[in-house]
């Protein structure tokens, strides 16, 4: 290939400045060429799943000399709460993992996740796994409520095999990515999903009851069945990016059509006379769990606050 051609390519892994990049010549080891690097943006220059073009080096190494545009993310903001964390680049759906047990549900970080794919209109399902521990009935019982607002749940176990073919069909073909919490069971989980990717696995600390970190860096692994599935860093917290208060409840798909409803078009949904929302919470028609973890993203309050 001429030295002046490039090719396209899919990053399947983003570490310490180097870029693994899937193309039609085979795998190639990256770097980013320098003016790249010396772009100053809030957001992640280059990461897992974005499209590029690539300039061979010699066979299997080379440089990456652009990034197409992103058709959309999913992010968080960076620790430093200064910038945008690109957690994986262009996927086509969100599968947010929870365990039955062990560790415990935490609905409220759920939420958050949910509110994260709305406003980039991407379609998110929920895999609960570890469903050997308490049973498929116990933990449709907590997570119903995301069936009820349309989400795809999908009740398995990695330990067992139980659920596992039909979420291989939904994966089939799309680019997706895995995201939870430490201790979930992503890596189990991708393990059945695709045998033979040998990802680390780790156990619960017994001292702390709380999930290891098995995944350091997100990686697209290919599907034998075609497609990609990112395996993402386990979350402790997930703090939104680049959303104000005051679009919150048309993230929520219980909420947003109510708003219309309300005496007030600014209306906080919080402490207003004749609120449609808080009418609903009343009635019952709004499940109050969803609604508390509405007011804490609108109130802006800590993202580590306790499962619900």
């Amino acid at each position: 290939m001429p030295e002046d051609e490039s090719i396209s390519g899919l990053i399947l892994r983003a570490q310490s400045g180097f870029f693994d990049v899937e193309t039609d010549a085979g795998m190639v080891r990256c770097q980013m060429r320098g003016r790249l690097t010396q772009r100053r943006l809030e957001s992640d220059v280059v990461a897992a799943g974005d499209r590029v073009q690539v300039s061979l080096l010699e066979p299997g190494v080379g440089v990456i000399e652009s990034v197409e545009p992103r058709a959309r993310v999913l992010s968080r903001r960076a620790p430093s709460g200064k910038r945008e964390q690109i957690l994986l680049a262009n996927p086509d759906q969100v599968a947010f993992v929870f365990a039955a047990a062990e560790p415990e549900p935490n609905l409220r970080l759920l939420d958050r996740l949910l509110v994260a794919a709305e406003r980039e209109a991407l379609p998110a399902v929920i895999i609960v796994n570890k469903i050997d521990l308490t049973g498929r009935k116990a933990a449709a019982g907590v997570f119903g409520i995301y069936e009820e607002l349309g989400y795809p749940v999908f009740y398995v176990s990695a330990k067992s095999g139980k659920g596992i073919p039909e979420l291989r069909k939904q994966l089939r073909g799309r680019v997706s990515a895995l995201a939870g919490k430490s201790g979930v069971g992503k890596s189990s989980l991708l393990n059945a999903i695709q045998p033979g990717a040998g990802l680390p696995t780790q156990e619960l600390s017994q001292a702390t009851g709380k999930g290891r970190h098995a995944t350091v860096f997100p990686e697209l692994i290919p599907l034998s069945e075609g497609g990609h599935v990112a395996d993402t860093p386990g979350l402790k917290a997930f703090a939104l990016w680049d959303i104000e208060p005051e679009e919150v409840d048309a993230y929520f798909r219980e909420l947003r059509p109510l708003v219309q409803d309300c005496a007030f078009s600014d209306c906080s949904h919080l402490h207003e006379p004749d609120c449609a929302v808080v009418r609903a919470v009343e009635e019952g028609r709004v499940d109050p769990g969803r609604y508390e973890s509405y007011v804490r993203i609108r109130l802006g309050e800590d993202e580590d606050a306790p499962a619900r």
